[in-house]
């Protein structure tokens, strides 16, 4: 059989339709995520094999409150959700599960407070490099980002 442009825009018209039958179309499934985003992520390097720390904002437009879950990335063997407290004058951190994005509002990861603790890198983390990660959040949302690595002293993006 000759294929044509007519009969391959035809067969493609076919192929769309089906998927958007079956409940498979792009526009359900986008639609899901659109309300979540992640920005202003970048990462403080440290030196040698010390842990980095990871922050950004998640923002939820949502009508519903979401738990960022997870955050995995290429760069570091571990990305660990973490939330720095003060009791007493003492600091500490401590590993969160999950952590809750409002609905219609935002969640800020920042130095001294919630943060990703970066363990493990791949190969060194350059200042400047540009790193991807993936933003996992309930119901089976992922995000994916890049995020700027930063030198040791940095505070913000």
């Amino acid at each position: 059989m000759k294929v044509t442009r007519r009969t391959a825009h035809c067969a493609l018209k076919g192929l769309l339709l089906a998927g958007a039958l079956m409940g498979g179309g792009g526009a359900a499934n986008a639609a899901a995520s659109n309300t979540l985003a992640v920005s202003n992520c970048w990462v403080r390097a440290l030196p040698g094999n010390l842990p980095s720390g990871g922050y950004f904002v998640a923002t939820n437009s949502g009508d519903q409150a979401v738990d960022l879950v997870a955050v995995s990335t290429p760069a570091f063997g571990m990305a660990m959700l973490h939330q720095s407290q003060t009791q007493g004058g003492t600091s500490r951190m401590t590993m969160v599960d999950k952590v809750t994005v409002p609905a219609h509002g935002k969640l800020a990861f920042t130095p001294g407070d919630y943060h990703l603790m970066l363990e493990q890198p791949t190969q060194p983390v350059q200042i400047g490099a540009k790193l991807p990660m993936t933003f996992m959040f309930s119901g089976g949302q992922k995000i994916a980002a890049v995020c700027e690595v930063k030198n040791a002293g940095a505070t913000g993006p």
